[in-house]
């Protein structure tokens, strides 16, 4: 599984289990059948309420703690100082956990709450409880306000992207400050039919001989985003897997650059209810 390396010199799979919406059972299983087949990355959060889950698969597999990188968010309801230093006592104690590879504000909300709630994170890297901190659904103007105030660079920014939202301005961005940019959703999430459907994702699957669903993932991989796929499904998890036995010509992710739609599927950072 190809690494990359974060600006504080920690390292993380390039691919990660996404787990929103996987539940129960269903998440224990997913996480395992990750694991066993390879993956090394999985990422949840607060809101997903499923870390209890999360941790028993990792604690079940058998894989050493430390070969596991584990990526948990703090929710907008514990945002501020204290609350986000309880958030993440409680994550820890769901998952089972002395400390996590990365923990995020999962969305932003006024730039004094981002700028309270990351002060905490900084705090609980430099303790150890933490190995590398960031934010999810931040955009220019959020990242360049919490530049004012923050000690440490975000190593993540974790957004939505995928072949219809590509994001190529924030990514330019973030690389410029050095932050990492995390597609989750990068399969377009419960719209995926429609985009396993693209025309063009299926004439490249036909020439390197993979699926739409690997081409569509092997664009971000080369693009050098970390990625997220979610899936429940054994053979779809192996399948999202999968992608890094070939490359894109120059050509074809060209072609791909231009399937860019500005579509996005879950909220806009700049006007959300929660």
């Amino acid at each position: 599984m190809k690494t990359i390396t974060l600006n504080n010199g920690n390292l993380i799979p390039q691919i990660g289990l996404g787990t929103f919406r996987s539940q129960d059972n269903a998440a224990y299983e997913a996480v395992k059948h990750a694991l066993k087949v390879g993956y090394r990355h999985i990422d949840t959060a607060a809101i997903y309420g499923n870390e209890a889950e999360v941790g028993r698969a990792i604690k079940d597999s058998g894989i050493a703690r430390e070969e596991v990188f584990i990526t948990s968010k703090v929710w907008n309801e514990d945002q501020g100082y204290m609350a986000t230093r309880r958030a993440l006592k409680r994550s820890l104690e769901k998952l089972d956990l002395e400390y996590l590879d990365l923990y995020l504000i999962h969305w932003p909300k006024t730039y004094a709450s981002s700028a309270e709630t990351y002060k905490a994170l900084e705090d609980l890297y430099e303790e150890g409880l933490i190995r590398a901190i960031g934010v999810s659904n931040f955009s220019f103007h959020h990242l360049e306000h919490l530049f004012a105030t923050a000690n440490i660079m975000p190593q993540v920014n974790q957004v939505e992207c995928h072949l219809y939202l590509q994001n190529e301005k924030l990514l330019n961005f973030c690389r410029m400050h050095g932050i990492h940019l995390e597609a989750y959703a990068p399969l377009m999430s419960s719209h995926v039919k429609e985009l396993l459907q693209d025309e063009v994702l299926q004439k490249l699957a036909r020439k390197y001989h993979k699926t739409a669903a690997q081409i569509a993932l092997r664009f971000l991989i080369e693009r050098e985003f970390i990625i997220l796929p979610k899936s429940v499904t054994p053979a779809r998890i192996e399948e999202n897997a999968a992608i890094f036995d070939f490359e894109l010509s120059d050509e074809d992710i060209h072609t791909l650059r231009k399937r860019n739609r500005g579509r996005r599927y879950f909220p806009d950072p700049d006007n959300i209810g929660f």
